[in-house]
């Protein structure tokens, strides 16, 4: 999710979950070989298992990122075929790629040879008036033939003319039928589902028909259900950390960067949902969201934050029956 799951928001998943694979925001192939690669693609030693998202369409380019990204350390390497930005498109990747599923077998295939970890692609399950039926199995054949395994598939179409991101995301009715046939008509891909999940309980039903699912903006929004990840999916014996101790944990995050000259903004925006539907959500988002953006705002105004919801949390009064 471009803008959205940077290396602080990653840090702070991994806080909820020690399991779940964490994807990196998609990043250009050119802006890996001309850009800031520290700033692009550094990361910490906690966030494996953690995947590179590219974006691009020119096969050199993106084996050489993918090779920088492996030396990096990542652990898989993803092609995002479906993202449906104007920006994306205008930079012929993203969902535009599904119109041409020979290029995105070349590209797979030339990340492939450059490196020694998995290559993935994640898609839609068609663009614009394709029909989903045939043209999605023809992608995922085609590229398949390069040596490509693993589909994460947002069982949505994506609307490349007539529709902003946002309606991308909600106007295209989900299919997860067509998703759990894309994984009867390759049994021997491994197909993981995307679109419409809003819970780990919830995701539990699709493992019946999949391989895997993929939580996306809900997990954004509203984080803390993916405190539940590690005894839904892995069967932790343990329950899941308390908000607050996930918040303390982050606070000792947040000071650390904010020592090497990281803004504490760039953090905690990522952060405002950890107390969504808890007493003091309301006062916890609005502090964070007025405080931290300060020039020199520091890791107090973390612990202000948290002192605010335990002072709701202890107002609220107490309903006997």
């Amino acid at each position: 999710m471009m803008d959205w799951t940077d290396r602080h928001c990653r840090a702070f998943h991994r806080l909820l979950s020690s399991r779940a694979i964490l994807y990196t925001e998609m990043i250009t192939a050119k802006a890996i070989l001309h850009g800031d690669r520290k700033k692009l693609l550094g990361y910490s030693k906690e966030e494996h298992p953690v995947v590179l998202q590219l974006g691009g369409s020119d096969v050199h380019e993106l084996a050489q990122a993918a090779r920088i990204g492996a030396s990096w350390g990542y652990d898989e390497i993803n092609l995002n075929v479906g993202c449906p930005s104007p920006r994306v498109q205008h930079g012929q990747f993203g969902a535009a790629l599904m119109a041409t599923p020979e290029l995105v077998r070349n590209c797979v295939s030339g990340m492939l040879q450059a490196v020694d970890i998995p290559v993935t692609v994640k898609c839609r399950i068609g663009i614009d008036d394709q029909d989903e039926q045939t043209a999605l199995d023809d992608f995922v054949g085609t590229v398949a033939e390069a040596g490509c395994r693993v589909f994460v598939v947002h069982a949505r179409k994506a609307w490349l003319e007539g529709l902003s991101p946002k309606e991308n995301r909600e106007v295209p009715p989900l299919n997860w039928n067509r998703v759990y046939k894309l994984k009867r008509d390759f049994p021997d891909l491994e197909i993981v589902l995307n679109g419409g999940i809003s819970s780990a309980e919830a995701g539990l039903a699709h493992l019946d028909h999949v391989d895997g699912v993929m939580l996306g903006r809900a997990a954004y929004q509203n984080p803390y259900l993916l405190a539940e990840v590690d005894r839904v999916y892995f069967d932790s014996p343990e329950g899941p950390p308390g908000r607050d101790e996930i918040f303390r944990r982050f606070v000792a995050y947040a000071e650390a960067r904010c020592e090497e000259g990281v803004r504490l903004h760039q953090m905690t925006r990522h952060i405002l949902g950890l107390y969504q539907g808890e007493p003091g959500a309301r006062v916890f988002r609005r502090h964070l969201s007025v405080e931290a953006v300060k020039p020199g705002a520091g890791v107090q105004v973390l612990r202000d934050a948290l002192r605010f919801v335990e002072k709701t949390r202890e107002a609220k009064p107490v309903l006997v029956a």
